[in-house]
């Protein structure tokens, strides 16, 4: 690992470490309720579904788990599933979408959030649709009608996530659109739904391109 990436994952580590330490501070009880996430009081561990997989996220410690017991690698997952379990209010989808953008703080963050997910997802699928159809269609997300290609999926609980492609050509380049429930201010802060994004993208790249 170079002295770059070394330097990110320190960063990256600080508000997960920070995350971690005031979880403690909120009662385990509201948190499943308001997040509709299972909690495991003998355990002592909350059960979050993220994306169909199903992540282990212990309490009081703040530890976030894969199911089988190992180690996540990245950082701001594990930072963003803390936030969700303490941030979260309770609040169903409301089945209206929004932008980034009309999130509070999404015009601050948005050439973050473009180059971060929107440029991202259309270059990694924007000239692929028939992999980003069958990534989609494998996790059984919602086909919508936008662009040329479009889905709707569950991210976590009670968090809607849509991805659009719009296929490039020799005159135009291969764009994309990111939108969320509307519901989503209720859990999630501008940055924190660029991680969202980020994760998402992950995620489908990895099923998508993995043997």
């Amino acid at each position: 690992m170079d002295n770059v990436a070394i330097e990110e994952k320190r960063k990256d580590k600080i508000p997960y470490d920070y995350n971690k330490s005031i979880l403690k501070n909120f009662d385990p009880r509201e948190m499943a309720q308001n997040s509709g996430c299972i909690y495991d009081e003998e355990k002592c561990e909350f059960i979050v579904k993220l994306m169909g997989e199903n992540i282990i996220v212990k309490y009081p410690s703040g530890d976030v788990l894969k199911e089988d017991g190992s180690e996540i690698d990245k950082y701001p997952p594990k930072t963003l599933l803390l936030r969700y379990l303490m941030n979260s209010k309770g609040i169903a989808p409301i089945n209206k979408n929004i932008t980034y953008r009309d999130v509070d703080g999404g015009n601050v963050y948005y050439n973050n959030f473009y180059g971060r997910c929107l440029l991202r997802l259309s270059k990694t699928f924007g000239n692929k649709l028939d992999k980003f159809k069958e990534v989609f269609e494998k996790i059984g997300a919602e086909k919508v009608s936008m662009g040329d290609i479009a889905y709707k999926f569950q991210f976590l609980n009670n968090i809607y996530v849509t991805f659009a492609l719009w296929e490039g050509d020799e005159e135009f380049s291969a764009s994309s659109q990111i939108l969320f429930d509307a519901n989503v201010p209720f859990y999630f802060t501008a940055e924190d739904l660029a991680v969202v994004g980020d994760v998402s993208i992950g995620t489908i790249t990895k099923l998508a391109y993995s043997k």
